[in-house]
């Protein structure tokens, strides 16, 4: 069984520091390598965190010797490419999410994986949260009861310029893929595909879409209220409500360390989980788990999942009108 094993980072951005940071953490994981468009950001980035080897290309990267697995961290629309890159030459993939920018492209990247026999995981940090993982285990096992109504909220306001990224539709832009896949991910982890959606969006002067409220119906009368923003700062607070009780998933839910459970004939109960470093450390966990079993995709977090939460996405972008360059 390999020991250790070696990560690339390809993009080095915000998100990808911090995941460097939390990959120092874990025994048994190296930073090999870093790929930019930038040569200097890319060995200015490997020095920071100690890796040997850095590139000023992507491709380049990819032919490093002894690399084991990448960590895509490029903008939304630069996923399915730069996945599809790596899985070509066989090299596993932890790819951030949005997966990719529609359905069909995820279907396509988990059909290269299989037939090629190789990992691929949709870097959904939250589901290996161990606070979040507890609030699960809780309302599936009716600790609050049968489940009724989810409510997830995740807005914040982006204080960035007009051309950043997350305001670019060409780039991905956006309140829905950007922090709205957080809480359809929420309800669609715990109850699957909705029968119905019901959707409506803000669109800004470029066409990204500020804010998204979305409503998902279940069998069984469950409903599942959604909203997200980059124009307006939320809660970014998750309540799972059952017959008997209420989960309430802190600030910020997507990577909470505290749960609380209220019922209506009972006193309160709370739990507190730290999670390690910023969160990251936990899915880096899962995927050097799964290589050293040579998995090609994590039980803990189904390819078929991440097909299903695009498919859901796809399905609130029909509904609320909101359109990409890559459509």
């Amino acid at each position: 069984m390999k020991t250790t094993i070696n990560w690339g980072i390809l993009a080095p951005g915000r998100i990808a520091h911090k995941f460097a940071h939390d990959l120092k953490l874990v025994a048994g994981a190296k930073l090999l390598a870093v790929g930019s468009r930038s040569h200097q950001r890319a060995l200015d980035f490997a020095g920071q965190y100690g890796a040997p080897h850095s590139f000023g290309s992507y491709e380049a990267m990819l032919d490093c010797p002894g690399l084991d697995v990448v960590y895509i961290a490029s903008p939304h629309v630069g996923h399915f490419e730069h996945t599809m890159m790596c899985l070509e030459r066989g090299i596993a993939v932890l790819c951030e999410k949005p997966f990719a920018m529609n359905a069909g492209q995820v279907r396509q990247m988990v059909n290269c994986a299989r037939a090629n026999g190789v990992f691929l995981m949709e870097a959904i940090w939250t589901r290996f949260i161990p606070a979040f993982e507890e609030a699960m285990r809780l309302a599936n096992e009716g600790y609050v009861g049968e489940l009724k109504t989810i409510r997830a909220d995740f807005g914040f306001k982006a204080d960035f310029p007009p051309e950043h990224r997350v305001f670019n539709p060409a780039l991905g832009g956006g309140a829905l893929l950007d922090v709205g896949i957080y809480t359809i991910f929420l309800a669609t982890w715990l109850w699957g595909r909705p029968e119905r959606i019901k959707a409506t969006a803000t669109m800004s002067s470029l066409g990204a879409d500020d804010s998204c409220a979305m409503i998902f119906e279940y069998p069984g009368n469950r409903l599942a209220i959604l909203d997200c923003s980059l124009i307006l700062k939320t809660e970014i607070e998750a309540y799972i409500y059952g017959e008997t009780g209420t989960l309430r998933l802190h600030n910020r839910f997507l990577n909470t360390q505290d749960v609380s459970a209220t019922f209506y004939e009972k006193s309160s109960e709370h739990f507190h989980l730290p999670l390690t470093g910023h969160g990251y450390y936990h899915e880096i966990l899962e995927v050097n788990d799964c290589l050293r079993q040579g998995k090609i995709e994590s039980e803990k977090l189904p390819l078929d999942f991440s097909l299903l939460l695009m498919e859901t996405m796809d399905r609130v972008r029909k509904e609320a009108g909101i359109v990409y360059p890559t459509d």
